[in-house]
């Protein structure tokens, strides 16, 4: 067999194996290689080793809370660079019993099951003939088990429009604290975010008494973290198109004590028509993209295609921030994705089409860029899962010229 023909049958196996389909997994072969695409893909279906939070200092200091989590016999230990994350381990893989009984699950119940959650109602997919207390064991529609448990509902009353505990999970293939049960999640005294996510408001630089604008800000991880870092001194305007995630956005906003947030409904693609008279000093861009990035995935539907549509889509929302800040105004950018029509060739377009010009980030700890010229590649960062133990993601600061 040719070499063509070998990395054909590679290609063709790595899709099959992953579940991801064959022409995205073409590309990434035709940029990484066979090799390093595998690896890619493996250090996917896994969580990482750690799973980050980020300490909520408008709240409690670093100290006290990793003080809290240990009374609780949480294991947490600080980042080395980023002051208010804290780091806790991520326990397995273990094996999962299998059981007559299946419940199947819809891909993303599929994944929280996989690292400890309980499956819930609205993600049951496929329940046959379960009745209350029986073992059963949660995959997903691949046949990929995560989980193992007791069914607390019957099969009829699981799934889509039903309410309740499914399945108690009581063994799966990744296991971390249940933070969200605790006083201090209550509290707001912790939000659970990654390293390259808090990352990106560290290089907006927001200062107090600045204008700033998310334009995709719901849940509002990144929007409250803006708030604690200028102490609450300044204005944030979190735009979000979804009403569902709008009320997530303000239900942490008040849980965090982000008081300069402010939640808006609007879809921010129009924002310089809607609202004429804001005008922002800096501006996030973290917009909807393919999520190639996040992990732990059991399997992807995204094709190259639809990348391609998230692209266009992404240029939107980067025109309208282009509009909005001042002139000499800070863009950052970024997306939990690592495929270049995402992240470099949105950076190349934001330097041709909108007069914004990539700038040096001031906390870097991801490798260079995708580029083909070193000077541009040294000034945006990536994350890949495989390399750094974060999920995918890619960094680009601009400024207006």
């Amino acid at each position: 067999m040719s070499t063509l023909g070998v990395t054909r049958s590679f290609i063709a196996t790595l899709a099959h194996l992953y579940k991801y389909p064959k022409d995205l997994v073409e590309v990434l072969v035709s940029r990484y290689g066979v090799e390093r695409t595998f690896s890619l893909l493996q250090s996917l279906k896994t969580p990482g080793s750690h799973y980050a939070i980020r300490v909520n200092t408008l709240k409690v200091s670093r100290e006290e809370l990793v003080k809290r989590l240990k009374n609780r016999g949480i294991e947490v230990k600080e980042h080395p660079h980023i002051d208010e994350a804290l780091l806790i381990p991520v326990r397995g893989p273990y094996e999962v019993p299998k059981t007559d009984k299946v419940v199947v699950a819809e891909k993303y119940a599929a994944e929280s099951v996989m690292v400890g959650s309980h499956l819930y109602s609205p993600g049951v997919l496929y329940a046959g003939n379960v009745r209350r207390g029986d073992e059963v064991c949660v995959s997903d529609i691949h046949g990929q088990v995560v989980g193992y448990g007791v069914a607390r509902l019957d099969s009829s009353e699981m799934g889509r429009g039903k309410k309740g505990l499914a399945v108690e999970i009581s063994i799966s293939r990744f296991k971390m604290p249940s933070l969200r049960n605790l006083p201090e999640y209550e509290d707001g005294f912790l939000y659970d975010q990654s390293i390259p996510a808090m990352l990106a408001s560290i290089v907006l630089e927001p200062k107090p008494g600045d204008v700033i604008v998310d334009m995709c800000a719901a849940p509002g991880g990144k929007a409250t973290h803006i708030a604690q870092l200028i102490e609450n001194k300044g204005k944030v305007y979190a735009f979000d198109s979804s009403k569902t995630r709008l009320n997530k956005l303000i239900e942490n906003v008040k849980r965090l004590a982000a008081k300069c947030v402010e939640p808006i409904l609007a879809d921010s693609r129009y924002v310089s028509m809607d609202y004429p008279s804001l005008k922002a000093d800096k501006v996030l861009v973290d917009p909807p993209c393919s999520a190639l990035g996040v992990r732990p995935k059991l399997y992807e539907n995204n094709d190259l295609k639809s990348i391609l549509n998230s692209s266009n889509y992404q240029k939107q929302f980067l025109k309208e921030a282009a509009k909005i800040v001042k002139s000499g105004g800070i863009i950052v950018y970024s997306t939990c994705t690592f495929m270049r029509e995402e992240n470099e060739d949105i950076a190349s377009y934001a330097e041709s089409e909108l007069k914004l010009r990539l700038e040096e980030q001031n906390l870097v700890l991801g490798d260079k860029g995708e580029f083909s010229s070193s000077d541009k590649a040294k000034l945006v960062q990536r994350f890949y899962p495989d390399k750094h133990d974060t999920p995918g993601y890619f960094i680009a600061k601009f400024v207006k010229t």
